[in-house]
């Protein structure tokens, strides 16, 4: 299998770090080799913040990305500063919830996921960040849902109330994920 690297943006307190950690940790349980960079400003909520994860079948020679195969973005600055630098033909998934424009990509896979209004459904619009993370698990396979759940339900098993609406979100977007993976081949 090959590696991939993927960053994970939005404004902080959006859960995007958590979700990075979330696939580092089903990743490292496949077995890959993984690295987790995290950057965010100092005002931390509502800041600016962004996670790199690369996954490898192979050592990570560096964490620092450029150009990553994979952006996840929960809001449009992140898009506007993070969507150039995607690889040719890497997949690019967007909050719609919060992007109101379309990604100025034709080079890329582009997928829109309502996170916020697929969160709610799930029972907590706090969890936008996984179905975010959901989606793309959906959508390039790199690690394996059941897995990811795991890592889920061991995240938040000081607080286990939370679980159910963390762990349905996430199946909400690998969902979301898988349909419209079937659709680009339609």
């Amino acid at each position: 299998m090959a590696g991939t690297e993927v960053l994970m943006a939005g404004f902080g307190g959006q859960g995007m770090l958590l979700s990075g950690k979330l696939l580092a940790y089903a990743a490292m349980k496949k077995g890959m080799e993984v690295s987790w960079l995290p950057s965010y400003g100092p005002e931390m909520r509502g800041g600016t913040a962004n996670v790199t994860v690369c996954i490898s079948p192979k050592q990570v020679g560096s964490p620092y990305i450029s150009r990553p195969s994979a952006l996840l973005v929960m809001n449009q600055p992140s898009l506007e500063k993070f969507g150039p630098r995607v690889k040719k033909g890497g997949l690019i998934v967007i909050n719609t919830s919060l992007v109101p424009v379309k990604a100025n990509r034709d080079d890329c896979t582009v997928v829109y996921v309502a996170a916020a209004e697929i969160a709610q459904e799930a029972g907590t619009a706090r969890a936008a960040n996984l179905v975010m993370l959901g989606a793309y698990v959906g959508w390039a396979g790199i690690v394996d849902p059941d897995t990811t759940i795991q890592m889920i339900e061991k995240e938040f098993a000081r607080k286990a109330k939370f679980i159910p609406a963390n762990v349905s979100a996430f199946k909400l977007g690998f969902e979301a994920g898988v349909k419209a993976k079937e659709g680009a081949k339609a």
